[in-house]
């Protein structure tokens, strides 16, 4: 019966990597995605490395953290662990059919507590530390990248700006050198944008592989080695094929980011995740990132509704909209540094003061409904795993 129980619990295990790796993939390299840097099979196969080795170096703090701390005791039997993993399980594949990226960290959080709360050994302490930090970490990654896409973010798209040249970026014939139609600046700020979308990937690794395993590693059932392998295979997975949609969402559909603005986002929002994985907190990484691409975006509106060039509504971080006339889209596709038809251009920005002055660089509609979301799914984690831990007795 044990041995059916944890094969049990470990196929809910995986249910819930793979969960992870479909919602984490698109922050982590949903900008990369949108900005045309890789694909989206490339991203998951990167996701999958880095996610590992993430989870085996610094995720292990988050492990114990979950595992062992947030409940009292020694609570955690293999029908418990089961149970709360399953919950983590199902409100993320409801956020993923949605193909909104939900919090993990938040959700397993949630489902653990509500287990706490039912039994009366909620380590009330740790939990209000671990929301604190929810609270606080999305609202400093908000405010650097709005300052950052404010004040700084013309020099630094000036600086990386490149033309995405059609054919492939490098050929090898036998040794590896640029594509026919491919410079140094492009190689260089596609190289920037992929090496720093995998530093998210790293810190999704970290903050997460915990939110799949820690109750089986809480309770024995598997040594921290074997979970932590377990989850990020599980995560893997999910990258390479439930991560589409989200890709889609965080690529595309919230913003559409240049190069420069998915390497802001990235290390803003994944600096803030590796930090708090350091210090054992389960970091809420889809809504940070999800604040900094917002926080990005509004920055740039704010600058943009004080300047005074008479031009089209830009839709993305400093991409003109095909509305209005070629003129217009010309002279805000040098501002931004973008290309007329939405391509990276080599063409250096203008003063700061000739940016176009209306400008809709986040998506409200989009925003909000994913905000909703990211609160609504831990939510029903926690209020499901209440209710089945205190009304139902054979659990």
């Amino acid at each position: 019966m044990s041995t059916l129980l944890l094969a049990l619990g470990v196929l809910v295990a995986v249910f819930v990597g793979f969960n992870v790796g479909g919602s984490n993939t698109g922050v982590a390299f949903g900008p990369a995605v949108g900005s045309g840097a890789v694909s989206k099979l490339t991203a998951g196969g990167l996701m999958a490395v880095f996610a590992l080795l993430g989870g085996w170096t610094v995720g292990r703090r988050v492990v114990d953290t979950l595992g062992s701390d947030i409940v009292t005791g020694d609570p955690f039997t293999l029908s418990v662990s089961i149970a709360m993993l399953f919950f983590v399980g199902l409100a993320l594949f409801i956020s993923n059919v949605f193909g909104v990226p939900a919090s993990t960290s938040m959700t397993a959080v949630g489902a653990i507590a509500g287990f706490g709360l039912a039994t009366d050994r909620l380590n009330t302490p740790v939990v209000l530390e671990i929301v604190s930090w929810w609270f606080v970490a999305p609202i400093v990654g908000f405010w650097v990248s709005a300052v950052v896409g404010r004040y700084v973010y013309d020099e630094i798209a000036a600086r990386i700006a490149v033309r995405q040249s059609e054919g492939p970026l490098l050929e090898f014939t036998p040794r590896p050198r640029l594509g026919p139609n491919t410079t140094m600046r492009e190689l260089g700020g596609t190289t920037l944008v992929v090496a720093i979308a995998c530093y998210m990937g790293f810190s999704a690794g970290a903050s997460n592989v915990a939110n799949a395993v820690a109750p089986l590693v809480g309770n024995g059932s598997l040594t921290m080695n074997q979970g932590i392998l377990l989850a990020a295979g599980a995560i893997g997975l999910g990258a390479l094929t439930l991560a589409r949609r989200t890709l889609d969402t965080v690529g595309n559909d919230l913003t559409d980011l240049p190069l420069a603005a998915a390497l802001v986002v990235a290390a803003v929002s994944a600096s803030l995740v590796t930090v708090l994985s350091a210090l054992g907190v389960p970091a809420s990484f889809v809504v940070i990132a999800t604040m900094s691409i917002v926080g990005l975006g509004w920055g740039r509106a704010t600058r943009a509704e004080g300047s005074t060039l008479p031009g089209p509504t830009i839709d993305g971080v400093g991409r003109p909209a095909a509305t209005g006339s070629t003129e217009a889209s010309a002279q805000s596709a040098a501002a931004t540094g973008f290309g007329t038809s939405g391509e990276l251009s080599n063409e250096p920005p203008l003063a700061p003061t000739e940016t176009a002055p209306t400008a809709e660089l986040y998506r409200p509609a989009t925003t909000a409904r994913i905000v909703l979301l990211q609160n609504l799914v831990p939510a029903l984690a926690t209020v499901a795993a209440y209710a089945v831990f205190r009304f139902v007795p054979f659990v």
